[in-house]
């Protein structure tokens, strides 16, 4: 069952393929300026091939079954950037609400073009059009991180949960499982990234760009190096091994994310669980693979 909104969108933009529903994105909880660069980063990474989603999904959706996301439930995406997740969800789900409160919105529409079970609304976290208790299913991926504060995001997002359906959230760690060296290099990029972050758009892409070649590209390769000679537990333990089997293109996408973003919060796994558990999630399952740390819970 799909639900009308609750209250009448401000505006409604007609694509090629679909309506676009535009609401307020006026809200305490945002950030312009972090929804205006992401509304840039993903109208300059703007297509994901199949797949390329269908390999990362593995990673990102390895707790999730078919009791959680079946043809019968009616999920909603929080945050769907390109709508690379609300594709890969779709072909698993009834009907996606995909929401963004950029630009991005539009990319997603292209991307989503032959997708004929999903609804597109301009609307933030904390302006989400939808009555609470309504969906099945909700996920919000790499996004309420971004968000100034993030425990109250995410109840936002629980909110809109019925009882006993589920939520999944994708928020940066904080390096609690890494040792030492690893957070001081963390550190130093820490601080590169204020700077880079800050840059005019068009210089802040092409620098970007050149940290992926210098600093990303070395270590990866390093890694790769590692794993085929069959060393992959050191392998293992190289600063961004996790982009081993990552396409370059999805490799420039992320430095441009790690380093042109203003906010960005971390979480330890203890953390991720308690702020879950405050929202009113029960069955907490954190994923001990990459990324880290994505969960999901159950609405009490």
């Amino acid at each position: 069952m799909v639900y009308n909104y609750a209250r009448e969108p401000k505006n409604i933009i007609q694509s090629e393929t679909r309506d676009i529903y535009v609401f307020s994105i006026n809200g305490e909880n945002i950030d312009e300026q972090v929804i205006s660069d992401f509304g840039e980063e993903w109208s300059k990474f703007n297509y994901f091939a199949d797949k390329v989603i269908n390999d990362m999904a593995e990673e990102y959706f390895d707790i999730l079954n078919d009791e959680i996301v079946n043809q019968h439930t009616y999920a909603i995406d929080i945050g769907c950037g390109t709508g690379r997740w609300t594709k890969y969800i779709a072909s698993k789900a009834g009907f996606v609400e995909a929401v963004d409160p950029s630009d991005a919105i539009f990319v997603a529409d292209r991307l989503l073009a032959d997708v004929k079970n999903v609804r597109l609304s301009k609307a933030s976290v904390d302006t989400l059009p939808f009555d609470d208790e309504i969906f099945d299913f909700a996920m919000s991926i790499g996004v309420l991180h971004h968000i100034p504060d993030t425990p109250k995001a995410l109840m936002e997002c629980v909110k809109k949960i019925k009882k006993g359906g589920y939520f999944y959230v994708y928020l940066y760690y904080n390096l609690d499982r890494r040792g030492s060296i690893f957070k001081i290099l963390f550190r130093a990029a820490d601080l590169l990234r204020n700077v880079v972050s800050k840059l005019p758009s068009k210089i802040k892409r092409a620098v970007c760009d050149i940290l992926a070649v210098l600093i990303y590209m070395p270590l990866i390769l390093l890694s790769r190096l590692l794993s085929y000679i069959n060393l992959k537990r050191f392998a293992q333990k190289i600063p961004l091994s996790a982009y081993n089997n990552k396409p370059f293109f999805v490799i420039r996408n992320d430095a441009l994310d790690r380093f042109g973003t203003r906010l960005e919060q971390r979480f330890s796994k203890r953390e991720v669980k308690e702020m879950m558990e405050r929202a009113g999630l029960s069955e907490i399952v954190v994923s001990n693979g990459i990324p880290f740390y994505h969960a999901i819970g159950k609405k009490i």
